[in-house]
């Protein structure tokens, strides 16, 4: 799938050429290859360059790609009534991940002051200065008189008590590429071939890798290459091990991981956005790309429950907004007033349709010390599949 590009402003790919040679640099200094999850790293958030570390437009129609909390307030208020749950019996913080526009930490706390169940602060660990002021001004204009409860951070806490947000977050961590070969497998890094990057597969060189791919059983069939997501399983076991009570949620897409590693996904999942339009090539225009992929579910459970946290449950995100009541929500809107009923059916359509976001993307709960069955994962429970 090759990329397809309106006509690009000087400015952005000025951003990209400077980031092509840093990071042809960066490869020649490593000795003529590297790791993709170092590429990744470098075409996502590399200080000033990266695709997330930059000033341009992310989010929604004037952006590259939508996320739910852009597509629909419901999706927010949904959450709140999980979320509100676990703060109802346990008086503490909510700490999100990847903040994007703020616009789901707004609906958030709108939804949770009506219901009275405000958490003690809002946490937004964010570290690009460019989404910062947008959360800010995001959140000045629609909850200023709860401005006191918001912070911003730039680590993980040492301990957290309360609940854990990540949407869309775990898509962007960097990955290992793996390719399964005739003569076993072999790490898929970046090399160059006359100034321009290009694939180069060797043997795997680190242990972490190595134990991670001989984990897998039974071995996917060569030829074949999929991802793995090592940063991520440790970004999760490090928010299980600080969890002292409370819930981690993760929204994204992905699958468990018989379903993860399918041989009828030869080609693993890696995918660019660029645009409102999807494409392949993780070379082409570093910087101006969002790149992405999959969440292997069942490694993320496996380090959080190794960490010590506890599974409590894994669904669709059709299953969950449902159990957290969106039915509800959108018949309490008036079908009379067809300006307003008519664009929150389509949003809910959106959220929860097959054919759209509602069986792609999966919600992972996971906790500590929390007694009562979770709201959102109380019916159409899939753990069975992780």
């Amino acid at each position: 799938m090759k990329p397809h590009d309106a006509p690009i402003p000087d400015a952005e790919l000025a951003r990209s050429r400077a980031l092509t040679q840093r990071i042809r640099a960066a490869v020649a200094e490593a000795g003529g290859w590297m790791g993709f999850d170092r590429y990744m790293d470098m075409a996502l958030y590399e200080p000033g360059l990266g695709y997330y570390a930059s000033g341009a437009a992310k989010f929604g129609s004037a952006g590259d790609f939508f996320t739910a909390p852009e597509i629909s307030p419901l999706f927010g208020r949904c959450l709140a009534r999980q979320v509100g749950q676990v703060l109802a019996g346990l008086p503490g913080e909510v700490l999100e991940l990847g903040p994007g526009t703020g616009r789901l930490a707004a609906d958030l706390l709108l939804a949770l002051e009506a219901d009275g169940i405000l958490p003690r602060r809002y946490l937004l660990l964010e570290l690009s200065a460019h989404l910062r002021a947008r959360q800010r001004a995001t959140l000045l204009e629609h909850v200023p008189h709860l401005m006191d409860r918001v912070q911003w951070l730039d680590r993980l806490p040492d301990a957290i008590t309360g609940v854990v947000l990540a949407n869309e977050v775990l898509d962007a961590v960097p990955v290992h590429l793996v390719a399964w070969l005739e003569e076993g497998p072999r790490e898929r890094g970046v090399t160059l071939a006359g100034g321009d990057f290009a694939w180069d597969d060797r043997p795997l060189a680190s242990d972490p890798l190595r134990a991670a791919v001989a984990a897998l059983d039974p071995l996917p069939p060569a030829p074949y290459v999929s991802e793995m997501g090592l940063r991520a399983r440790a970004l999760v076991a490090s928010l299980a091990a600080r969890l002292a009570r409370g819930l981690l949620l993760f929204v994204d897409y992905g699958f468990g991981r018989a379903e993860y590693y399918h041989p009828q996904r030869s080609a693993g999942t890696l995918m660019c956005h660029r645009r409102q339009r999807a494409h392949s090539d993780p070379f082409h225009l570093p910087g101006l790309n969002d790149i992405t992929a999959h969440v292997d579910f069942t490694a993320m459970a496996e380090a959080a429950v190794d960490a010590g946290a506890e599974l409590l449950g894994y669904t669709t995100q059709a299953r969950f907004l449902v159990n957290c009541g969106i039915t509800g929500l959108l018949e309490a809107a008036d079908p009379a007033r067809a300006a307003g009923y008519l664009p929150l059916a389509a949003q809910a359509q959106r959220l929860l349709s097959p054919a759209e976001m509602g069986e792609l993307f999966k919600v992972l709960a996971l906790g500590r010390g929390l007694r009562s069955p979770l709201l959102g994962t109380s019916a159409g429970d899939l753990s069975r599949l992780l």
